[in-house]
């Protein structure tokens, strides 16, 4: 549970932009050198110490109107490794992977993790997924990550990946399955109260997300899909999970 900790939040610090505060967050989380990607609206870190480097991708930005249309753009396209991906996913990780290519090639000695929130978990589902075709000490994390890709492409991953799940998270549920997208990865989910609970029954995760759509209800917040999808609420809850196991 520390390295799905530690990867939340370095998902969470990719929403900033490269300052002082980043660099002095991200050598307390123990990494010596920091690199940003910003190009054309997509976003990344790539933090590496002696013997590990990691590469988070920023999520969907609401005021940012590329991000918004890289959404919506559900049909699919080829992906480099097999089967079909979301294009507008496939078009936000093309933009930076020139970048990643290069980095990666001068980290061959350092073990890799991937991690990314909404937007970012697909962006770093298929980055992990072209990674992991000729490395095989590649692990991922995503936190409210969308589906990515049709079965093909889900069942060529090589790497193991923990997808974090909180409660109603609503972007978890796109695109839709009539449309041939799937999820890959270890389910972690996330129940109402904050605690990790997997291998739950279908009925018992209906139960959990009913409960927590009443909480909302009477609360009147009246978009709790839209709540739960917060980084903030994944690394609030896994932080608060950390803390009582230590």
């Amino acid at each position: 549970m520390k390295a799905d900790f530690h990867h939340a939040t370095v998902a969470a610090l990719a929403y900033s932009d490269l300052d002082d505060k980043v660099i002095q967050r991200a050598n307390e989380l123990g990494y010596t050198r920091v690199k940003f990607l910003n190009i054309d609206g997509a976003q990344a870190y790539i933090l590496w110490n002696q013997k590990h480097v990691t590469i988070a991708f920023r999520g969907t930005e609401p005021k940012q109107l590329n991000d918004i249309a890289a959404d919506l753009k559900a049909w699919k396209s080829k992906s480099k490794v097999s089967g079909r991906v979301h294009d507008g996913f496939y078009d936000e990780i093309e933009k930076l992977w020139p970048d990643i290519s290069r980095e990666i090639k001068r980290h061959t000695k350092r073990s890799i993790t991937i991690c990314g929130h909404s937007l970012g978990g697909a962006m770093a589902t298929i980055a992990a997924a072209r990674i992991a075709n000729n490395r095989d000490d590649v692990m991922l994390y995503t936190f409210g990550s969308p589906r990515v890709g049709n079965k093909k492409f889900i069942n060529s991953i090589k790497c193991n990946h923990r997808r974090w799940v909180n409660n109603n998270d609503a972007v978890t549920k796109v695109p839709p399955l009539f449309l041939g997208f799937r999820h890959h990865g270890q389910l972690c989910y996330l129940n109402y109260y904050g605690n990790v609970r997997n291998g739950l029954s279908p009925w018992q995760r209906f139960k959990d997300k009913l409960r927590g759509r009443w909480r909302a209800i009477c609360k009147f917040e009246f978009f709790d899909g839209a709540r739960d999808h917060s980084m903030n609420q994944y690394v609030l809850k896994l932080e608060k999970h950390e803390s009582c196991q230590d």
